[in-house]
């Protein structure tokens, strides 16, 4: 495969830059010069082709082999059960799990008849989004619904099967929750949670001079550093983190959205002896975080859930002066993929060398400037030069607006562009738990936290009057209908529909 394709975003309202989403796989076997892997932009067509998961990456180290045909349909409404062994923990007591799984016991299996289409939320590059009611019930869901033909015609088989298997295996307040899946002969759809919060990169943009202050920067990046380690823990590498793929729910808190770009590998988490710990002021224990640039101590690292007196001492947690810390990072994951947001992507990538879980640490870096900056920091004025500023470019701070010491310290930390040296590429987010730039944050209760932002309730009787009949003639035609190639669907709201967008380079 050797096509390079372009694809057009659309968004539900003009946004204020140009993203582009790349997503192949080069050879291994020879590692041309660092420009033979950055596209031009000269000529680039119109259209999207892209085979998701190449057999170069299904013969890398860590990587899921590449599997032809259909999705699975035995699998489909396996989360339908009216057993309550299906339930989520941590959503326990949402009513819409009672819901689905009442009808399914009423009407199985699930389909298309099930469901009232209130309005489309979005699409992406294989698939819409939809606001939906389970008819009968006051359960409101999002479904990303897929066409079969297009997947198998533009080979795009594996990610829409790799998303599914993902999101079946997610049971965590910060990601999303699969209620259920089925299949058609024409269509695939998925039923998860609605976020009526739209996406952080829209509500940064409604921020004074577009950017979050530094007290809700923390907020949403301990948030999403939680998602980031329970999926590494899993095994899955998530490679597509940035603004538009962080949805927030009605309480404020946010839902990592978009696995279709993410890595599956092998991981085995353990118990390891850390000796970097010092002491600090009154005898507290204190750890060094090596950064570039130096080095500097964090707070202690000790839970803050338990009160002095009851607080375990040092030899507790220490096995002869080192102390033990949990370490589930896939630290032997590789993939040779393409794949990413050019203003995220990480040096390794670009420059073809393989990479594993450490593309994460570089993207939350950059996540971190943007939430802070209101922009990327490598940002060229076309996606070419945006490749050449991440790979050739130093890291440089704008003067407004201003970000502590401690911020920029741990964006350094991140930004380090030999992913061997970037912070957590072998301890994983435990490391970054410990920088101070999250000094105060109880992680134990992140959850319980107030957020900064809490978007109106939504009305949906305002979309019941505009309700449309959920057929599966009538979803695929519209699907059929949409431009080739376009941000990830679940993100609701995109980028600009002028905006180049999903790269993908072979």
């Amino acid at each position: 495969m050797d096509s390079n394709t372009w694809g057009h975003a659309r968004s539900n309202g003009a946004l204020d830059r140009n993203r582009s989403g790349l997503s192949a796989g080069p050879s291994a076997a020879s590692k041309p010069a660092l420009h033979s892997h950055i596209p031009s932009d000269k000529n680039a067509p119109t259209t999207t082709s892209e085979a998701g998961a190449t057999p170069v990456e299904a013969a890398s180290k860590g990587d899921k082999p590449v599997r032809q045909g259909t999705l699975d349909a035995s699998r489909s409404n396996s989360f339908d059960s009216s057993s309550t062994s299906h339930t989520k923990r941590h959503t326990g007591s949402d009513c819409r799990w009672e819901a689905i799984q009442l009808a399914a016991c009423r009407d199985s299996p699930h389909s298309l008849v099930h469901f009232q289409l209130l309005k489309r939320l979005g699409y992406g590059d294989i698939g819409s989004v939809y606001l939906v009611q389970l008819r009968g019930t006051q359960a409101f869901f999002a479904m990303k619904v897929m066409n079969k033909d297009s997947l198998i015609s533009r080979n795009k088989l594996v990610r829409a099967e790799t998303e599914k298997e993902i999101l079946g295996l997610l049971d965590h307040p910060f990601l999303p929750t699969l209620y259920t899946h089925f299949e058609t002969d024409k269509l695939y759809c998925l039923v998860m949670e609605y976020c009526c919060g739209g996406n952080l990169h829209s509500l940064r943009q409604k921020q004074p001079n577009r950017h979050f202050n530094e007290q809700a920067a923390r907020f949403y990046a301990s948030e999403v550093l939680l998602a980031l380690e329970y999926l590494h823990m899993l095994g899955i590498v998530y490679r597509d983190l940035k603004p538009e793929n962080v949805l927030v729910r009605d309480g404020g808190h946010i839902m990592l959205s978009d696995f279709d770009l993410s890595l599956r590998c092998s991981v085995s988490p353990t118990l390891v002896k850390s000796s970097s710990v010092h002491a600090g002021v009154n005898g507290v224990e204190k750890r060094l975080i090596h950064a570039e640039g130096g080095c500097v101590q964090p707070s202690a690292f000790f839970p803050r859930i338990l009160s002095k007196k009851s607080r375990k001492t040092k030899s507790d947690f220490s096995v002869k002066g080192s102390f033990l810390e949990f370490n589930a990072e896939p630290t032997d994951a590789r993939s040779m993929s393409f794949v990413g947001t050019h203003e995220y992507l990480a040096p390794e990538i670009i420059r073809g060398e393989g990479h594993g879980s450490a593309v994460d640490w570089w993207t939350f870096g950059i996540f971190l400037y943007e939430l802070l900056h209101g922009m990327t920091p490598f940002k060229g004025s076309s996606n070419r030069a945006t490749l050449c500023n991440v790979v050739e470019q130093p890291l440089r701070f704008p003067e407004n607006p201003p970000a502590s010491n401690v911020a920029r310290d741990l964006i350094r930390g991140l930004l380090v562009k030999d992913p061997l040296k970037r912070i957590a590429t072998k301890r994983g987010a435990t490391e970054i738990k410990q920088h101070p730039f999250f000094e105060g944050v109880n992680w134990a209760l992140v959850r319980g936290a107030h957020p900064p932002s809490v978007p109106d309730p939504v009305d949906f009787s305002q979309f019941r009057s505009k309700e449309k009949k959920a057929t599966e003639s009538t979803v695929a035609t519209t699907l059929s209908s949409l431009p080739a190639g376009a941000p990830a669907a679940t993100g609701y709201s995109t980028r600009h529909a002028d905006s180049p967008s999903n790269f993908q380079y072979f």
